[in-house]
Order: C-alpha cells, then structure tokens, then sequence
C-alpha cells in the first residue's frame, strides 16, 4: 500500500526538536516494499521552507536531509502537471482550501493515491475527499494507534 505523506509530517520526521518525532519516525523508518509514502514538489518545498525559515536549519542541512529521504528507494515521487494544478485549483473553489493544500490533494488523487497522512487540521475535518472516480482518505498518525 502507498500512503501520501503532508508536508508538517514530514517536518516532524526529520527535526528532533519537534514534540511529534518519535511518534512518527517510523513512517519513514519501517518503509518497505509493501508499505510506502509518496511525497511531490509542494511537500519538498514547504518541508524545505519550514525546517530553513521556522526551524532555523541552514539551508545545506535541510537540501541535504531531504535529499537523503528522495534516495530512498520505498518514496514514491509524483510529479506536478498542469492538469493536476487544474484540479488543485478546482479542489481550491470546492473545499475553501489553500493553494499548497489544494496542489498536494490533487496530486496524489491523480496519481491514485487512497491514503494522505497529515497532521493538517483543515484536511482532517474534511475527512475524504474525491475527484472522479478517485478517493483519498486523511488520516492523522498522532492520533491514530
């Protein structure tokens, strides 16, 4: 199964000084051939704008992190088009979200994707969301055991 991972999780993975880090660790951690995350450009990008400018990481510690978590062979990497932008924009009107949010949701329901885990207040209250004949579920790992 491939689950698509937000941006603030992948945050907490990656930054010890996070409270959050050793519950989630081992999403990262216990990928396997049979249990994979999937990321795209906006989940690098925002992860990549929190550690640097909320964090305080210099900008090489975050680049370098981050591309060891690309390397890894169990992380599916979707890439953004703009047919999913379109649909982001859509997803955007329909559920009053943000634009990042948007593109992250569009993207993995394109790309088949039924699980997203987050950590995002807005995606958990919607619950599922569907594009077509896709469905992608949001599921919170903090809260769930």
């Amino acid at each position: 199964m491939i689950a698509g991972l937000d941006a603030n999780l992948l945050c907490y993975v990656l930054d010890k000084r996070y409270p959050e880090h050793e519950k989630v660790k081992a999403i990262v951690l216990d990928l396997s051939a049979e249990s994979k995350v999937a990321l795209n450009p906006t989940i690098i990008h925002e992860t990549y704008h929190t550690l640097v400018f909320s964090q305080k990481w210099t900008p090489e510690e975050a680049a370098e992190a981050i591309k060891v978590v690309l390397k890894n062979p169990f992380i599916e990497f979707f890439n953004q088009t703009r047919k999913i932008s379109i649909i982001a924009l859509n997803i955007s009107v329909r559920h009053n979200l943000g634009g990042r949010d948007s593109l992250i949701v569009a993207n993995f329901l394109s790309n088949q994707t039924p699980i997203m885990l987050t950590h995002d207040k807005a995606l958990l209250k919607i619950q599922k969301m569907t594009w077509k004949s896709e469905n992608l579920i949001f599921k919170d790992p903090l809260t769930e055991g």
